[in-house]
């Protein structure tokens, strides 16, 4: 049992309200998720570098650019690069976004080219 603190002491006999445990449950939830999606999107990451010889960070990069304008959450892109190395077809929306995010790492690693 968590305990409750009266001034700078924990206070055992008192169980700490939900009001402050709230956001902590929110928060360890969120971290779960974060965890359990991670390997997709170190997946597509890879594929990314493979495809196109970038870094580990370009390939973030363009991934992130790519979720935030399409309006698409970073995890349902990076399925969708994964899923197209198995012949399922990427959605048109996503297919632009990600060609317009090579294209722009393509102007930064060659400006004058």
């Amino acid at each position: 049992m968590r305990t409750a603190r009266v001034g700078n002491k924990l206070n055992p006999s008192e169980p700490l309200s939900g009001d402050r445990t709230e956001p902590l449950h929110k928060e360890a939830e969120q971290l779960k998720e974060a965890m359990e999606r991670r390997p997709v999107v170190d997946m597509a990451r890879g594929v990314l570098m493979a495809t196109w010889s970038c870094t580990e960070d370009e390939a973030w990069q363009m991934l992130v650019w790519v979720s935030q304008h399409s309006d698409i959450k970073l995890h349902d892109v990076a399925e969708a690069v994964v899923a197209a190395t198995q012949q399922e077809p990427m959605p048109a929306r996503l297919q632009e976004r990600l060609a317009e995010a090579v294209r722009q790492w393509h102007a930064r690693r060659d400006p004058g080219g």
